[in-house]
C-alpha cells in the first residue's frame, strides 16, 4: 500500500490541518463489514445533513453488488490525482483509490465526512485533518474467512493464508475505536451509529470555538 506523494504536497496547500468538523475513517480487513455497517449508518441518518458518506474513485468497475463508487481507468486516475482531485489517495492490490477534494470543504464548515479507507493512511489523514475518528471494523477469522470465501473468489484455505500474512497497523490514538462485527449487523451498527453522533455533537462545538 503507498499513499501518493501528491499528498503531502496538498497538506501546505489547503492550510493543514482542515478543522471545524470531523472525518470518519472506516477501516478494517476484507469481510468485515465495512459496507454492510456503513449501509447501516447512512440509511439511519439520512435526515441529519450535517453527515456526508464519501464516494470513493476506484480503478475497478462497480459490480452492483458492495460499494457504490466510481471508476476511473488507471491513466484518468493519475490526471485526476495529478490535477489534485484528491484529498487522499493510495494504491491497494494492484487497485488505485481516491478520496475526492471537496470532503475538505465539507469538514471546513463543520461537517462529518464517512469513508472507507486503508489502515495504512492514517498518518496522512491525521496530518491533513485536526478531527479525525477511526472506527476498525473487526471479526475473528473464521467469520472472515467465510464471507470471503462466500464470495467465490478464492478458497477458504487461500483466504485463511491471505488474512495470516496481513501486515498489522498500530492505529492507536486519539478517536480511536474497534466495533466487532462477528455476529449481529445490528448491534455493530448501532455502536457506529453513536460513534457518528458523538462526532456531530463534536462538530457542532468545534464549529462555534
Amino acid at each position: 500500500m503507498m499513499v501518493s506523494a501528491l499528498i503531502e504536497r496538498e497538506l501546505t496547500r489547503v492550510g493543514s490541518p482542515v478543522r471545524n468538523g470531523v472525518f470518519v475513517a472506516v477501516v478494517g480487513p476484507s469481510g468485515a463489514g465495512k459496507d454492510t455497517l456503513i449501509a447501516y449508518v447512512r440509511e439511519r441518518l439520512t435526515d441529519d445533513d450535517h453527515v456526508e458518506f464519501a464516494r470513493r474513485v476506484i480503478t475497478r468497475h462497480s459490480d452492483g453488488a458492495t460499494e457504490d463508487h466510481d471508476t476511473l481507468a488507471d491513466a484518468a486516475f493519475i490526471e485526476a490525482e495529478a490535477s489534485g482531485a484528491f484529498a487522499l489517495s493510495w494504491e491497494a492490490h494492484g487497485l488505485r483509490y481516491g478520496i475526492p477534494a471537496s470532503v475538505d470543504d465539507a469538514i471546513s464548515v463543520g461537517h462529518v465526512v464517512v469513508a472507507n479507507t486503508s489502515r495504512g493512511v492514517i498518518p496522512a489523514l491525521r496530518q491533513r485533518y485536526a478531527n479525525v475518528a477511526v472506527v476498525e471494523i473487526t471479526a475473528s477469522p473464521e467469520i472472515l474467512a467465510e464471507r470471503l470465501a462466500a464470495r467465490g473468489r478464492e478458497s477458504r484455505g487461500e483466504v485463511l493464508a491471505r488474512l495470516a500474512r496481513t501486515a498489522p497497523h498500530d492505529l492507536s490514538g486519539p478517536g480511536y475505536i474497534a466495533i466487532d462485527n462477528s455476529g449481529s449487523a445490528d448491534i455493530a451498527g448501532e455502536r457506529f451509529l453513536a460513534v457518528l453522533r458523538k462526532a456531530v455533537a463534536f462538530s457542532d462545538v468545534s464549529g462555534l470555538i
